[in-house]
């Protein structure tokens, strides 16, 4: 028995080659993910060959109703066998069924596995990359309505764990939207990365049949036909970039969560979780775990795991087509993008449903030390002193309330005189108001108005111009969509017409 795709092979596969290499290509999940993107390849592709004259009317109008006949039908009339060896061939076979070998593999012509492959791949990508872009500037629509709520929100801000200064639960989203917002213009990036088509590119080489790349592409919706038909097949940088793309995305994600994770136990009772986003235990009745959290940080190293897998598949591979290059290196991407899109949906569901603790969140603001920044910086205004000294004058007070077992709150001006006498050898006579107001994280939270601080005026302002740069960001997803879409809607019109067309017409 020989193979079933090649008479060059006398042989059939091997059942090892068979289970391991091509079941996995074959099974009816991946066939079904991608039969659509397979058969609109397949009507631009003869369309365009009908266009050109390299196949005739009469048989480009047959295998146009073969293939709407298909489309119509779904993935699931079509037999798929292992021995075939991919998505690809199980699907010409079925239309040889259709119309014959004689027509049914006249489609083929001025094409290659290696090129379509490239094609399915990129609209794959580019398919994924606008979903994901719509979720992530949903979560960053969702945060912007969190900052702007919480603006007045006072807590605690952190470095290295420890209290740092006073910030808002408000600004803190809104520093999330800096950072989410690089992500969506890395994923516009991609898109731009994803936006030229192999088609036309065959094997490697390009052919001798006078095709027109530029209309295929147009078809499928790509600006343009990439330049080299080599680079064409031999690239799959795209998928590594998108994968790259999301496990930074998740990067930070997961620094939220990990602070989340943090704020929301009892030691700190910053946040309130709802029960709808929480689990509990089998054993201990009291338990309320934030298995969100952890579902969520679990799968961000996933996908840093599964971009680490697709660099080192590809890592000196020959810049040609070849199956770990081009087949092994993206199956990662796609379940990169499905984890993706559910981690995108949870982590909306916590910006919008976690509740800060405001009082909590304030109390521990005025007694942690916070504040005490602005007394040095009292100093440096109404003391003339340099900040190296006032740093030194109000870190020995800290030391001294600490030992004193006061908070923050309890600093006075005889205490910040105490330690200046001992540091420069004279008090520096700070008002009692003014210390007080240094020391009221509100006020020292409004105080702080230089541009990208936590002063709730300056957050509100600045989350105005959030807003229309994320709309901005969503437009330029939607154009893409669109353009996909106003592709997808010519391409059905040029098949519908050549359906219809009559079949002894040139």
């Amino acid at each position: 028995m020989e193979s079933k795709v090649s008479r060059r092979l006398k042989q059939p596969p091997a059942r090892e080659v068979i289970q391991y290499i091509f079941q996995p290509r074959t099974t009816r999940e991946f066939f079904t993910k991608n039969f659509e993107v397979l058969t609109q390849i397949n009507f631009a592709h003869l369309i365009m060959l009908d266009q050109q004259g390299i196949i005739d009317r009469k048989t480009t109008s047959t295998l146009a109703n073969a293939l709407l006949k298909m489309r119509q039908e779904g993935p699931e009339v079509v037999e798929l066998d292992a021995a075939r060896e991919d998505a690809y061939f199980n699907y010409e076979a079925h239309l040889i069924k259709l119309v014959g070998r004689n027509l049914g593999g006249r489609l083929h012509t001025a094409r290659s596995r290696n090129d379509i492959g490239a094609t399915n791949d990129r609209m794959r990508a580019r398919g994924f990359v606008v979903r994901i872009g719509a979720a992530l500037v949903g979560l960053c629509d969702a945060a912007l309505a969190q900052a702007a709520e919480y603006a007045t929100c006072v807590m605690p801000g952190y470095t290295h764990m420890q209290a740092a200064q006073p910030i808002t639960y408000g600004y803190y989203f809104s520093a999330l939207v800096e950072a989410w917002s690089r992500d969506i213009d890395r994923l516009l990036h991609v898109l731009e990365t994803i936006d030229g088509c192999p088609l036309g590119a065959c094997a490697l080489a390009g052919t001798s049949f006078p095709i027109d790349r530029t209309l295929t592409s147009n078809l499928l919706g790509f600006s343009r036909p990439l330049g080299n038909a080599l680079d064409s097949v031999a690239s799959r940088d795209f998928a590594l970039e998108l994968s790259t793309t999301l496990s930074i995305m998740m990067i930070t994600c997961s620094r939220m969560v990990q602070d989340f994770y943090i704020w929301s136990t009892p030691e700190f009772g910053y946040l309130n979780f709802p029960d709808s986003i929480a689990g509990t235990s089998s054993i201990m009745p009291q338990k309320k775990n934030p298995v969100v959290l952890e579902y969520l940080r679990g799968k961000t190293a996933h996908l840093i795991g599964l971009t680490s897998a697709a660099l080192t598949t590809v890592k000196s591979t020959h810049f040609t087509h070849s199956g770990d290059s081009s087949r092994e290196s993206t199956r990662t991407c796609w379940e990169s993008c499905e984890e993706a899109l559910k981690c995108l949906e949870l982590m909306t569901l916590l910006v919008r449903d976690v509740q800060p603790d405001r009082e909590r969140m304030a109390s521990r603001a005025a007694g942690d030390f916070s504040t005490v920044t602005d007394l040095a910086d009292l100093l440096v205004r109404k003391a003339d002193l340099s900040f190296r000294d006032a740093h030194h004058i109000i870190g020995a007070v800290v030391r001294r309330a600490l030992d004193e077992g006061l908070p923050a709150a309890a600093i006075t001006p005889e205490m910040i005189d105490a330690a200046a006498e001992q540091q420069i050898g004279r008090p520096v006579a700070l008002s009692r108001e003014d210390v007080a107001k240094c020391l009221d994280p509100i006020c020292n939270v409004e105080a702080r108005q230089s541009y990208g601080a936590p002063a709730p005026q300056a957050v509100m302002a600045r989350l105005e111009e959030q807003k229309i740069a994320l709309e901005d960001r969503a437009d330029a997803v939607e154009a893409t969509d669109r353009r996909i879409r106003e592709a997808s809607a010519l391409l059905e019109r040029r098949t519908q017409a050549l359906v219809s067309s009559d079949p002894q017409a040139r």
